[in-house]
């Protein structure tokens, strides 16, 4: 039985960011390079700076080379320019910048390929430098085995750190220091390494001093808020203490303290939240890539990741502490704000409660005096009424009749007083309804 001819299924209709999403994996790939290779690296913090302002710089250069530019819409573009390949990434908080070359002149850090960008370009990228580096790729030699010489020649004598990397494949080498042409400098030596081996041990060595930096960034807002966290914390103690034997005048003063201390925590809040998670992002990154390095110590050298836990650890601790401080501080002024909003509450009902118990009094008395006011009405109409009563039965004692006067006025009066007080209560019945 022969088969019918395969044929590729028909797929449903495809999501709109089905290819945008699959491709994501592949965005901002590193460059494979080979020894000898040099780099210059530069990150510029772009804050609020608009999408087309980071993006007209790229364009120029490009167009400037005659090669093609990249979009708008995009987040990372690399071109070979001639005598230079460039990278450019765009991430939330910064751009950073990456030319490749091959090495020219005395030493890897000689002639940087940066010199040979346009300088006027340069200047004109926007944005704040947060990093500037030069990045060597050199092939195994014996020139690059002596450590100390090399910090003599490459380092300005600065004590270095580094490792060997990528299971023994290289040798990474910094002193994470900024140099008299503002660059900082990393060396890494080639051992066995692949081009694209090599490309991304680069980029995660940038990237480590780029997340070390990024991070960096909360240290100064963390120092800058520890003694507006003290003194707030002092006043919200002053404030759970008073509370507990305030009295009921007390309370709005209070009250009002905590609103104005918990609208002070939520402002330094809403400031710096952002900063501190995206420095404890920007930590978690730089161990990342550490780890992803696969060090192996070189003796006499402090490693990276030594170095980070050192320096870097106790500012990111700094940071966390600061910002759990801050967060527990304005839960408490929360708590606080409640339950002294509960107080006041409760007074505020006790206060009305007495208020109802005082109307009801009142209420009640002046029951009490409509009803004597109605009693002495009904009492004075019957005396009006049987005196009217007494003049009719003297008139007919005078036309002949034979009336005892007294005993009519007598019999009289229970039947007056009677009607007159069925009349009271009729009448008040009306007002009551008329009310309703």
């Amino acid at each position: 039985m022969e088969m019918a001819d395969a044929h590729p299924p028909t797929l449903p209709e495809y999501h709109p960011q089905r290819f945008l999403l699959n491709d994501e994996v592949h965005s901002r790939p590193p460059e494979a390079i080979t020894a000898p290779t040099q780099a210059s690296y530069l990150v510029l913090f772009s804050g609020s700076t608009a999408r087309e302002q980071i993006w007209q710089p790229v364009s120029d250069l490009a167009n400037r080379f005659s090669a093609p530019p990249p979009s708008m819409e995009s987040n990372h573009y690399s071109a070979d320019l001639g005598s230079f390949r460039v990278k450019w990434e765009r991430h939330t908080e910064f751009s950073r910048y990456t030319f490749f070359s091959s090495i020219e002149g005395d030493g890897p850090f000689a002639e940087p390929v940066v010199e040979r960008l346009p300088g006027d370009w340069i200047s004109s990228l926007p944005g704040q430098t947060m990093l500037a580096a030069h990045a060597a790729f050199v092939p195994d030699s014996k020139a690059y085995t002596d450590h100390e010489e090399l910090s003599k020649r490459f380092f300005a004598g600065n004590v270095l750190i580094g490792s060997k990397i990528s299971g023994g494949s290289a040798t990474a080498l910094t002193d994470f220091r900024i140099h008299g042409d503002g660059f900082s400098r990393l060396l890494m030596v080639d051992h066995k390494m692949t081009p694209w081996q090599a490309g991304r041990m680069m980029q995660r060595l940038l990237e480590i001093d780029t997340y070390r930096i990024m991070a960096l960034l909360a240290f100064p807002v963390a120092r800058e808020l520890t003694p507006f966290l003290t003194q707030s914390e002092r006043e919200l103690a002053q404030i759970s203490t008073t509370m507990a034997t305030a009295s009921d005048a007390d309370e709005p003063i209070l009250l009002d303290r905590l609103t104005k201390l918990a609208a002070s925590i939520e402002s330094r809040y809403s400031d710096n939240r952002y900063r501190f998670n995206a420095a404890s992002a920007y930590y978690e990154l730089v161990q990342r890539r550490i780890d992803e390095l696969r060090e192996e110590r070189i003796e006499g050298l402090q490693t990276l990741k030594e170095f980070t836990e050192r320096r870097l650890a106790p500012a990111m601790n700094t940071c966390l502490t600061v910002a759990s401080r801050q967060t527990l501080l304005s839960e408490g002024v929360a708590r606080a704000t409640q339950l002294l909003s509960t107080r006041v509450d409760i007074t505020h009902e006790r206060q009305n409660q007495a208020m109802l118990e005082s109307l009801d009094r009142r209420a009640k008395l002046q029951l009490r005096l409509q009803q004597t006011v109605e009693g002495l009405s009904v009492a004075a109409i019957t005396y009006y009424v049987v005196g009217l009563v007494g003049y009719a039965a003297k008139g007919l004692q005078s036309a002949g009749i034979d009336l005892n006067t007294d005993v009519v006025v007598g019999l009289s009066i229970p039947f007056v007083a009677l009607f007159i007080a069925l009349g009271v209560k009729r009448v008040r019945r009306m007002i009551d309804e008329f009310r309703d």
